[in-house]
């Protein structure tokens, strides 16, 4: 029964994530819409079929829709064939192209706020609690206990989402002399230097300090605004680059095999990283999945492939570049395919998601 639970429990969270990055994301596409004087008759939370009618401001309905996949606004000859002076193709290039990006930029601004905000007030020191330690290791000749948490090194803490630990610090200055700063199970804290192995035995798998340890959330960092500031920039830069290396990762893997594993998971794969997220690593670590998942939407949406704001993009340029000679039918057969090839992509992946959660049960 608790197994249920859990899983449902995860499940509900994931299309709650789903919901606000989307919703959040087709705000973007609403304000701009609105500022740019476009008629959106519908923003609406979740897919139809409709639920319930939320209000009306006088000319967008605000709905709440059964399928809770995501968020749409419905504008005005958004597919062409209006003659409205305020629908969304009657308006000039670069204003159709504004409201598609939008939803991008709208993204990219929620995961760098989410970044920021980790940065700022929220982001613990990566710790090392010792596990074991080697007799006759650095570690045993300093008196390194199971249960102590080394908090820094050489007066450094290290910040959780930065990738290091002081495991990894001690490995990268094999050989050398190092300050541990060690707390120890009944609180007491404690700077112990110690001369770490050399190189030979790092790369004979010995370990430079040599213990076993687990990595575990410390104190808060302190960052000002400005620093903070930052930092949820470089992260939000580093979390695009990271989405764009999958995504080249993923066209390497179709082109050279196409029946192998994708390097990357569809939405049955990011429910289970939540749920684990959710039940093994601190709340902060949920939040900061939620800003890598927002960066992740705003970079495979900017992609030129129709339904998405990239596609749209690249129709829009299209019909501009000839003069509208596409018709309105090929334009929306056009998202149609788009949909059916980006929907069949979706359950291929799913598939390999499948199979891999089996494989690891």
């Amino acid at each position: 029964m608790s197994g249920f639970l859990n899983a449902g429990t995860t499940i509900a969270l994931f299309l709650a994530i789903l919901v606000g990055l989307v919703v959040a994301h087709e705000l973007g596409h609403f304000i701009v819409a609105r500022l740019s004087g476009v008629r959106v008759h519908e923003f609406g939370i979740g897919f139809p079929p409709r639920a319930a009618r939320l209000g009306s401001d006088g000319e967008t309905e605000y709905t709440l829709n059964w399928l809770p996949i995501g968020g749409f606004v419905r504008l005005e000859g958004e597919e062409g064939g209006s003659d409205d002076p305020r629908s969304f193709s009657q308006k000039p290039l670069r204003v159709r192209i504004t409201i598609l990006v939008a939803g991008v930029a709208m993204n990219l601004l929620l995961a760098f706020v989410i970044f920021t905000v980790i940065a700022a007030a929220l982001e613990p020191t990566a710790d090392a609690r010792v596990e074991s330690v080697v007799p006759g290791s650095p570690a045993a000749s300093i008196g390194l206990q199971p249960g102590d948490v080394i908090t820094g090194v050489d007066g450094r803490t290290f910040p959780y989402f930065d990738g290091e630990a002081p495991t990894a610090y001690t490995l990268a200055h094999a050989g050398d002399r190092v300050t541990l700063t060690v707390r120890h199970p009944d609180g007491a804290a404690q700077e112990i230097p110690v001369t770490l192995r050399g190189q030979a035995s790092v790369a004979a798998g010995k370990g430079a300090l040599g213990i076993t340890a687990r990595i575990v959330t410390g104190t808060i960092v302190r960052r000002s605004l400005l620093a903070a500031v930052g930092v949820g920039a470089d992260r939000t830069a580093q979390a695009c680059g990271l989405i764009v290396g999958a995504l080249g990762q993923l066209v390497t893997s179709v082109a050279s095999n196409p029946g192998a594993a994708p390097p990357v998971s569809g939405p049955i794969g990011i429910a289970e990283v939540v749920g684990t997220v959710r039940t093994e690593a601190p709340p902060v670590v949920l939040l900061w999945l939620v800003g890598l998942l927002s960066a992740n939407l705003a970079v495979v949406n900017v992609l030129p492939f129709p339904p998405l704001d990239g596609g749209r993009i690249a129709v829009a340029v299209l019909q501009t570049a000839s003069r509208n000679r596409i018709s309105v039918s090929l334009e929306r057969a056009t998202y149609f395919v788009g949909f059916m090839l980006l929907f069949g992509f979706l359950i291929w992946v799913s598939y390999f998601d499948i199979v891999r959660g089996g494989a690891g049960s």
